[in-house]
């Protein structure tokens, strides 16, 4: 796939192995392992986050081949609430980083290009979910709301 701002072709990332079904030695059964999810997001812990301390804590290397579900398939079935997005969480954090740094830089032109990339990613996206109707039509990306979001 190319890079989306620049002039050349990246390159390829690693990917996971061709693998059907879950290994014999994972030892959770599938309600456990929803069961975990749904402790581990009320904790605060996001979806890419709730895989990973399963992977590393528990030795379930592949939520989805395990259960047959995503994470987020799992959470919204059990009735977890998400508000916005994990994506769009990311890069409102990313901005709000990225803000901070141009008030005690604002001479750092090439920060100031990536703030304006990072929120028209963001408002890329947020007209995506609007589509989809993930997110309410009238949520609005804003500074203060980044901001908020973030912490």
């Amino acid at each position: 796939m190319a890079r989306l701002y620049a002039k050349r072709k990246g390159k390829s990332g690693s990917r996971r192995p061709q693998v059907k079904e879950s290994p014999a030695w994972v030892q959770l059964k599938k309600d456990e392992i929803e069961s975990l999810i749904v402790k581990l997001s009320g904790t605060g812990l996001a979806s890419a986050q709730i895989g990973l301390k399963l992977r590393d804590s528990y030795g379930v290397p592949d939520v989805r081949l395990a259960t047959g579900k995503t994470v987020v398939k799992i959470m919204k079935e059990k009735g977890v609430k998400i508000d916005i997005p994990e994506d769009v969480t990311s890069l409102m954090k990313k901005a709000v980083h990225l803000q901070t740094h141009l008030k005690a830089n604002p001479a750092d032109l090439s920060n100031k290009r990536s703030l304006g990339l990072v929120e028209s990613r963001i408002r890329r996206l947020s007209r995506y979910y609007k589509r989809e109707g993930v997110i309410p039509q009238d949520w609005d990306y804003k500074v203060m709301l980044a901001e908020i979001g973030a912490k």
